[in-house]
């Protein structure tokens, strides 16, 4: 005998995963276009670590949120727009590190100053911890 409940929670997975990655997807590329170097480009042609790591913590941090709204949600609606309220929150974490705490992260991670990248990723994380918590009811 079928258990519709567990049918349903399984689509449900299904549902709010698969918009989880296609939201990480669109990140990826949304977040290739607001950074004014090229990612990509410095990761694997340059073998750039500070890139790597710093992007990396933004994908992390991102992904912790995305976390947040898939628990605190109650539709993929609601989902769908926590989902664009923390990818609109870490894109700023994004600016406002460059623009306000490290001017200078672009030429930085672009000289490969690995400091530079963990610092962008601790902060991205932390942006992406804290907006998964506020993200209740």
């Amino acid at each position: 005998m079928e258990n519709p409940s567990l049918f349903s929670s399984v689509m449900h997975f299904g549902l709010y995963f698969g918009m989880s990655l296609v939201f990480l997807v669109l990140f990826k590329y949304v977040y290739k276009f607001i950074t004014p170097h090229d990612e990509w480009k410095l990761i694997k042609e340059e073998k750039n670590t500070a890139a790597a790591i710093g992007f990396g913590g933004a994908i992390v941090g991102f992904a912790i949120a995305l976390g947040g709204a898939a628990s605190n949600s109650i539709s993929l609606i609601d989902f769908a727009t926590w989902g664009i309220v923390a990818f609109i929150a870490q894109s700023l974490a994004f600016a406002l590190f460059r623009f306000g705490f490290m001017r200078t992260i672009i030429t930085r991670i672009e000289a490969n100053e690995v400091s530079a990248g963990i610092m962008l990723a601790a902060t991205t994380i932390a942006v992406g911890l804290l907006n998964a918590a506020c993200m209740t009811y």
